[in-house]
């Protein structure tokens, strides 16, 4: 079966960031699978990663690529079988084999494991067998210190709320329309196999349900990104759009239609509603120049970067829609589920964010598929630096949970 995301895409780090990512040239099964451990503990909640055999490495993927041979291949798929019984608890990695500059290679797709945290040996192919606990740091795959180890232990039963199985939901609530939509826009091959396979293997491949064949259940992420109406599964899910146009004092104020669908649909919609009723541009013409200075009231870019992250980061959770108030001379976004505790205010101030763990880390992954969003904490920064370069005072964009607005 073909992989979910574009293979071009995946090797020129587009779509997945760059330390999910790891080239192999050749077969290395003792660095490939610590590798694997630590991707499948997902320690950040980033969504685990990938390693591409085949690949040659030099700062990105070197072109054309190494590839393997059809026997290679083979002897590397039975050779897995055996290794991924030595991950306690067993951990099976999806494998593909894909064509590229005419050769192929294996893509192992290694999500966040739901059993985690997983150990293996140092060495897997050593006689005498160590397993340690293995977790990514930056690019590499390191040992988990004692204290990384007792909180990863403490993990094993937080798995994030979008990659949980919906016992509420049936996976005939997923659309295959949808999916396959996704799949197209994305570039994947994968979108050729729908209708011709069973849906259940799309699914299955896209990690996208759970549970024995005889009982399988949608996953959270599934319902997000392809149920015609999400807010059935998760109530209050929708956007809510209020113009002030006399400010707060003045009683008259004009509420737009709730915007609902998948989440993708929201973030395109209320920038689309923004855009048409809010966004101005005002050309000014100065003496001695040739070319004219063009400010926004507004600047889209960071608007596209504030909307985008209400929705991947709001907890699904709290059944409160993304508010979204229009004022005079501001517009304030309200995200019900707020940023990670860790987060200082004084690092919003600057930009400089450091996350520890992601929520949403499925839907996040689904969303930059489709360059709706990025990873690395770049949100603020982004919507600081197009508040500048159009000239805008300096504002920042905080999502604060509803107890303060209780307090």
């Amino acid at each position: 079966m073909s992989l979910h995301i574009n293979i071009e895409d995946l090797l020129s780090a587009k779509t997945v960031e760059s330390d999910r990512i790891e080239f192999k040239e050749g077969w290395n099964p003792d660095a490939i699978y610590r590798s694997i451990c630590a991707f499948a503990n997902d320690f950040d909640n980033t969504g685990g990663g990938y390693i591409l055999i085949g690949v040659e490495e030099k700062e990105v993927a070197k072109r054309p690529v190494k590839g393997l041979t059809p026997s290679v291949i083979a002897d590397i798929q039975k050779k897995m079988i055996g290794f991924n019984n030595l991950i306690n608890p067993t951990y099976h990695p999806k494998l593909f084999i894909e064509t590229v500059d005419k050769k192929q290679i294996i893509v192992l797709w290694i999500p966040g494991g739901s059993n985690r945290p997983y150990e293996v040996p140092e060495q897997i192919t050593a006689t005498n067998k160590r397993n340690f606990y293995y977790i990514r740091k930056y690019a590499n795959s390191v040992k988990a210190n004692t204290e990384e180890k007792q909180e990863l232990i403490s993990l094993a039963n937080q798995i994030p709320y979008d990659d949980r199985s919906n016992t509420q939901a049936s996976v005939n609530d997923i659309s295959m329309v949808l999916v396959q939509d996704h799949l197209r826009k994305t570039g994947s091959k994968l979108a050729g196999d729908v209708g011709k396979r069973p849906n259940n293997e799309i699914l299955h491949q896209m990690e996208l349900i759970s549970g024995p064949d005889e009982h399988l259940f949608p996953r959270n992420v599934a319902l997000m990104m392809f149920a015609e109406n999400p807010e059935k599964y998760f109530p209050c899910s929708h956007v809510e759009v209020v113009h002030f146009p006399n400010g707060t004092e003045d009683p008259k104020f004009k509420e737009f239609p709730k915007i609902t669908g998948t989440i993708p649909a929201q973030i395109e919609k209320t920038l689309q509603l923004l855009k048409t009723n809010f966004l101005k541009e005002e050309v000014i013409k100065s003496k001695g120049k040739a070319k004219s200075d063009r400010i926004w009231n507004y600047p889209y870019a960071a608007l596209e970067e504030a909307i985008a992250n209400a929705l991947y980061h709001r907890d699904y959770q709290v059944r409160e829609p993304v508010e979204i108030r229009i004022y005079p001379e501001s517009i304030v976004i309200l995200n019900y589920g707020g940023p990670d505790r860790s987060i200082r205010m004084s690092a919003f101030n600057s930009g400089a964010i450091r996350p520890r763990r992601y929520r949403n880390r499925r839907l996040g992954d689904f969303l930059k598929e489709l360059k709706l969003t990025e990873g690395k904490a770049t949100g603020i920064p982004a919507i600081l630096k197009a508040l500048k370069d159009n000239g805008s005072p300096v504002l920042i964009l905080i999502l604060i949970p509803i107890e303060a607005f209780l307090k």
